[in-house]
């Protein structure tokens, strides 16, 4: 048996609260509860249970500081016209890129391939239709370009599960690490 994991910070309560300021005036999307929320530090994808092992051990090595970020901006996946996903942007990027290096840095040493994407961290807001054009979402990231947060902190590193399921992903924590 296989398991989908990710690394990951979870915005506190507070942050929370505001987001569902943005979730509406898309026709079509599947916005993210506040359960599935998170601002992903490394995707693993699916391993093997000793896998999964080894990158729980990796990652209760890690040390970091905490560091203070907020959420600041909204954007879109896509390509080309479609867009796959609706995302608010993380600040600053330093803090949070270098947490992300030391992570892929870990789990590169379990065996594993190192992230074969360029990082942008993000917080995923919604999952679009694969039939979404720019059009249907342009006003709403105009409407929600001056979005921001109060800043908080991130004091925890967290191992999630991913499982899919008719209502979206489920994720479920697996572990947890306090940052420094």
């Amino acid at each position: 048996m296989t398991h989908r994991l990710f690394v990951a910070i979870k915005p506190p309560p507070s942050i929370l609260s505001l987001l569902p300021l943005l979730q509406s005036g898309v026709p079509g999307a599947r916005w993210q509860t506040r359960e599935q929320v998170h601002i992903t530090l490394r995707f693993i994808g699916d391993v093997e249970r000793w896998q999964a092992e080894e990158v729980a051990l990796a990652l209760s090595r890690l040390r970091s500081e905490r560091f203070s970020l907020r959420l600041s901006s909204v954007g879109h996946f896509g390509s080309g016209d479609r867009v796959n996903a609706l995302w608010a942007g993380v600040e600053p990027h330093d803090a949070i890129s270098a947490l992300h290096r030391k992570i892929d840095a870990a789990i590169v040493r379990t065996g594993l391939e190192p992230e074969g994407r360029a990082y942008l961290p993000h917080l995923t807001l919604a999952r679009m239709p694969a039939s979404t054009r720019f059009s249907a979402v342009e006003a709403w990231l105009a409407h929600h370009a001056g979005f921001t947060t109060p800043p908080f902190t991130a004091d925890a590193l967290i191992l999630f599960e991913s499982s899919l399921g008719k209502g979206g992903a489920h994720y479920q924590e697996v572990a947890r690490w306090p940052l420094a």
